[in-house]
């Protein structure tokens, strides 16, 4: 099974995350960056697109997550264990909770580490340097996370209109 030049051919895909649950960003995301959504996907391979995120800095935690959810990590020293709470993360560094989340839906080896997390873009505001990227390959594809909303069209799984 050969699909000469079709695994090259790479898109880029504009989402607003503004008022979005991170855990409902980072399904679409992930699939997007391992090539799912293609017909010339190959686990093996890295056929994926780059996707672009904007508005990071205003995601929107259902329930008491913002209070309750906390972020670790260790610095390497002993009693270097280090917290921070979802709210505290999302002032200080609110890139790297939809970063983590995204990375957390890829498996762990060398496609995720070389490949997938060079095509992922984070941006806290609106503003992102990639416009000539989207005017290459023809403009901007956004995707919408969720259900249509009344007046809209019905779209699919990754915000492709059915």
């Amino acid at each position: 099974m050969s699909f000469p030049g079709k695994l090259a051919l790479q898109s880029w895909h504009l989402l607003d995350a503004s008022n979005l649950a991170p855990g409902r960003i980072s399904t679409v995301v992930s699939a997007l960056l391992r090539g799912k959504h293609k017909p010339t996907y190959r686990p093996n391979k890295a056929c994926g697109d780059n996707v672009v995120i904007i508005n990071a800095s205003s995601v929107k935690f259902t329930g008491n997550k913002m209070q309750d959810k906390m972020y670790r990590w260790h610095t390497g020293f002993p009693g270097g264990l280090k917290e921070r709470r979802a709210k505290d993360q999302l002032a200080r560094q609110p890139t790297k909770v939809l970063r983590k989340s995204i990375l957390g839906m890829l498996s762990r080896n060398k496609m995720r580490h070389g490949y997938y997390e060079n095509q992922l873009h984070i941006y806290p505001g609106p503003e992102h340097p990639h416009e000539e990227e989207f005017e290459k390959v023809g403009g901007v594809k956004e995707i919408r996370v969720g259900r249509a909303r009344a007046g809209e069209k019905e779209r699919g799984y990754f915000g492709i209109p059915k």
